[in-house]
């Protein structure tokens, strides 16, 4: 495979970020030194992702999820572990240029594939797209350039804690990828052409954002904000 490549670590710890300790099925017991030891081999699977344009095998946990996975092994914490059950949208990262929720999806299922975080999303947008924030740089925090739509989430103060928002920006860069694809929506016209791109209005936008909530509201930006950027 092209492109930078890392052979990163075990991938052995649990859900809550600990590393296995003790005895049980699925555990390690600490070895000599106070080590821990790691899972039997027919509990680990080697997996090769690329993440943001960037290679990494990695031997996990059968059970580990992309999430767990992204935030824990490749110190990638974007993408937030939200309800944990596929039903909030906080998780909400690229496969293969779909949308996913990361916390429903096993790593070792995904093997050869393509993760686009919102770590990344910059580098999907034409160089000349890429800004530092505002024009003054008010908003540039040394991080690197920015993806037209977070930028205009920043313009449109299309956000309030920030939780939501990492998962917000990819699910809308998705949905526009997928309108231009002629994908349709449950508000989609039965009538319009099938495989033609799809008109974003602010009903389809609504429609296909559903899937991500805001706990503080600011679902009129969030739309604002993505017509913003709409080709």
């Amino acid at each position: 495979m092209d492109g930078p490549h890392h052979e990163t670590g075990t991938g052995d710890r649990s859900r809550d970020g600990a590393r296995p300790t003790g005895s049980g099925p699925g555990r390690g017991a600490p070895a000599e030194g106070g080590a821990v030891g790691t899972l039997p081999d027919h509990c680990r699977s080697t997996t090769t992702l690329r993440v943001n344009g960037v290679s990494h095998t990695l031997t996990v946990d059968n059970r580990r999820v992309l999430l767990d996975l992204l935030r824990e092994d490749l110190d990638l914490v974007g993408a937030k572990k939200g309800c944990d059950h596929g039903q909030c949208g906080a998780c909400t990262v690229l496969l293969d240029g779909r949308r996913v929720n990361s916390c429903l999806l096993p790593a070792v299922a995904l093997d050869g594939c393509g993760i686009t975080t919102v770590e990344g999303l910059p580098a999907l947008a034409p160089p000349e797209d890429r800004t530092d924030g505002h024009e003054n740089g008010e908003y540039d925090d040394g991080d690197g350039p920015l993806h037209p739509l977070q930028r205009a989430f920043l313009e449109r103060d299309a956000f309030q804690c920030g939780y939501c928002t990492p998962g917000q920006l990819c699910s809308a860069v998705g949905l526009i990828g997928e309108a231009v694809a002629g994908h349709p929506s449950h508000v989609t016209d039965p009538a319009a052409p099938s495989g033609e791109p799809v008109p974003l209005t602010r009903e389809e936008i609504r429609e296909r954002l559903s899937g991500n909530l805001c706990r503080c509201g600011a679902y009129p930006h969030i739309v604002e904000a993505v017509e913003d950027v709409l080709p």
